[in-house]
């Protein structure tokens, strides 16, 4: 092939490859769309729209992936309890997930936090970060490099918070996929 053509292609078929990534990892349709969707907003630079459906695909496969273990057939309704929490992936890790997968870079308490007495005070990063921007709070997101009166937002404040919950979802997709694969043969 002609090296202008190649040159050409690899950017292409790069782009191709990050497009179709969560879509290979044989986690169905009712999860991957959300990783899906996540990164196309992400590329657009529609940070909160990322952050919140990479949150919302990573607690839907573990969701979706629990209910099979319990009941091996195609899910139809999850159970409305049991929601992203310590909790859900203690759980998740003691039926085998690689839960480990989803700590924040520089988290080296994620199973010490999984394992407290005290979950609902002392959270695992994901779940920290998952309740407050699903639930409206963006305080932590403020810049405030201007000083006191000049402080603001704008979703760019989460822009490094989407490219870590993407390299996450990334990570965790394809453990999750592997998983799947070993536990679901069919």
């Amino acid at each position: 092939m002609d090296k202008e053509i190649r040159i050409h292609l690899e950017p292409v078929r790069r782009d191709h490859e990050e497009r179709v990534f969560f879509l290979e990892q044989g986690l169905g349709a009712d999860v991957h769309w959300f990783f899906c969707q996540a990164l196309e907003a992400f590329k657009s630079e529609l940070y909160l729209p990322a952050c919140t459906s990479f949150l919302i695909g990573i607690e839907a496969s573990l969701r979706v992936t629990l209910a099979q273990i319990d009941k091996p057939a195609r899910v139809e309704e999850l159970d409305p309890v049991k929601l992203l929490s310590n909790r859900l992936l203690l759980n998740a890790q003691q039926s085998g997930l690689p839960v480990q997968l989803l700590s924040f870079p520089n988290e080296n308490d994620f199973i010490e936090k999984l394992s407290t007495k005290k979950p609902n005070l002392v959270n695992v990063e994901l779940v920290r970060v998952r309740h407050n921007l699903c639930h409206g709070n963006i305080l932590e997101y403020i810049n405030t490099e201007l000083g006191e009166h000049n402080e603001f937002f704008t979703p760019e404040c989460c822009r490094d918070l989407a490219k870590t919950l993407y390299e996450i979802s990334k990570a965790w997709t394809k453990g999750l996929g592997q998983f799947r694969g070993e536990t679901f043969k069919a």
